[in-house]
């Protein structure tokens, strides 16, 4: 599993290690990290063209001991000082006897134009808000050239811990942080600035419960449900999907579809659209007398293209089972009932959706998704599984929020939340937590979509559709067992 802390726990813990090393110690494990990434970009650091922007903190020190390493390997290295009286006294002094050079901001750009390899040590950990005037034009520089760009914990600009972008911030290929991750770095709008994550330990010792947890295939693995020699469908859980309408029948299809990849035994629908599904799925169970009446399931969904139909949303969330709360199920759904559940509850809004559920703009949760699946969740009482180029999973107590590494921008078509909506809650039905079937479902539904862009889990390279991506469940879930075996 990969974590991500705080920037407070981050110094805490650095704090602590520091009072354990000689001085400068810890500053040289980061240099020596971030200078051997530096050469391994570079390839041949002899005769290469290395630019360094240098702020006034402890990544700027980092910056230039990486640089007088590189410059002690045949580099040549300049090293733009946006305050030189406060720049770090002994990287300034070691990257000098090493031969490099330094500049001051004006005719900087030219320097940058030129570089193989441009270093962000411009602002630290702590900074907040966007690049200062200054840092702007060397930052504009940094995109336009050829350069690889290398940041030094995090892209300058961005807010480290909630992964927002306030003004102006630079944009990195390859990110090279120490110890730990930080939240900015794997939360949208930020993580689109770090490009490739690259983590260098330096032997911090950071407290058991993270800001930010993000699964990988061994942990989904161990999540997944795997039937055993006694198992029948009832045992493997039944979900039921009470969704669809006359105008949108096709919802409810795509959420069966993704329901009966998910792992349980067996697929209870409920809604208008039965015969749309059981052309489509001759296995369902369909029923038209209303989720009451529909037999036991293990968990229910509610709400995807359920158009105006609040009393089977009302119904469902009064159940005593698990349910998830999609589409036109969270619009319809009333704050005290769900609050009042005493079952585990899932909401899967997109930042639209969360939107209207804050009374907020669309661009104020796409700006700050963190503090907006915390505040839903807080609100409602209930999970909430907050969809996006981030996906984030919050749980109503607090704690850790998940973050899903998988996905694909083609997984932003008509019905692909459908589909997840289904896996997810049969995931729920075959006896997972709400945070846990939320983050398996995301993942493996974010793994189907890259299968079904590109034939591999890469980021793919074709338009999928929602149907697509259901019928690329199956071999997702086998990669990730597989690879986690």
């Amino acid at each position: 599993m990969r974590t991500a802390y705080s920037v407070e726990t981050v110094r805490t813990a650095e704090r602590e290690l520091m009072a354990r090393l000689p001085d400068g110690a810890l500053m040289q494990r980061a240099a020596a990290g971030l200078a051997a990434t530096c050469a391994d970009l570079l390839g041949r650091v002899y005769g290469s063209r290395v630019v360094l922007l240098v702020g006034s903190g402890d990544n700027g020190g980092d910056a230039l001991y990486a640089g007088a390493r590189l410059a002690r390997r045949g580099a040549g290295v300049s090293a733009v000082l946006l305050a030189p009286e406060r720049a770090h006294a002994g990287g300034l002094a070691a990257l000098r006897r090493a031969g490099g050079r330094t500049a001051g901001p004006d005719g900087a750009e030219g320097l940058i134009e030129r570089a193989d390899l441009v270093v962000d040590g411009i602002v630290g950990i702590g900074g907040k808000g966007g690049l200062r005037p200054d840092a702007v034009p060397l930052a504009a520089a940094a995109e336009r050239s050829r350069a690889v760009v290398v940041a030094v914990d995090l892209p300058s600009g961005v807010d480290v811990d909630t992964g927002e972008v306030r003004g102006a911030a630079l944009r990195a290929d390859v990110t090279v942080t120490f110890g730990t991750h930080k939240p900015g770095l794997l939360i949208d709008p930020a993580r689109e600035y770090a490009g490739s994550v690259r983590l260098v330990d330096i032997g911090l010792e950071l407290p058991e419960e993270a800001e930010l947890e993000a699964l990988q295939h061994a942990d989904v693995a161990r999540l997944l449900p795997v039937p055993g020699a006694e198992s029948d469908k009832y045992r493997r859980g039944v979900v039921g999907i009470a969704a669809g309408s006359g105008r949108y029948p096709g919802a409810a299809v795509l959420a069966v579809a993704g329901a009966l990849r998910g792992g349980a035994g067996a697929v209870r629908y409920v809604g208008p659209a039965g015969q749309a599904v059981i052309a489509r799925f001759p296995e369902t169970l369909v029923s038209d007398r209303g989720p009451q009446h529909a037999g036991r399931v293990q968990a229910w969904v509610v709400g995807p293209g359920a158009g105006d139909d609040a009393a089977t949303v009302a119904e469902v969330v009064a159940s005593d089972v698990p349910v998830l709360i999609d589409a036109d199920g969270l619009r319809l759904a009333e704050v005290a009932a769900v609050r009042a559940r005493r079952a585990p509850t899932l909401m899967t809004p997109h930042a639209g959706e969360a939107a209207a559920l804050l009374g907020v703009e669309r661009a104020e949760v796409e700006g700050g998704r963190l503090a907006a699946v915390r505040e839903l969740a807080r609100r409602y009482g209930a999970t909430v599984l907050l969809k996006g180029s981030t996906t984030l999973v919050a749980e109503p107590g607090g704690g850790a929020v998940r973050v899903n590494p998988t996905g694909t921008p083609w997984l932003a078509t008509a019905g692909s939340g459908d589909v997840l909506s289904g896996l997810t809650g049969s995931l729920l039905a075959a006896g997972l937590s709400a945070v846990d079937a939320g983050s398996a479902g995301a993942y493996v539904h974010g793994l189907a979509g890259r299968f079904a862009a590109g034939g591999d889990a890469g980021a793919g390279v074709a338009p999928v559709g929602a149907h697509d991506v259901a019928e690329a469940i199956p071999g997702a879930w086998r990669d990730v067992v597989r690879e986690a075996g």
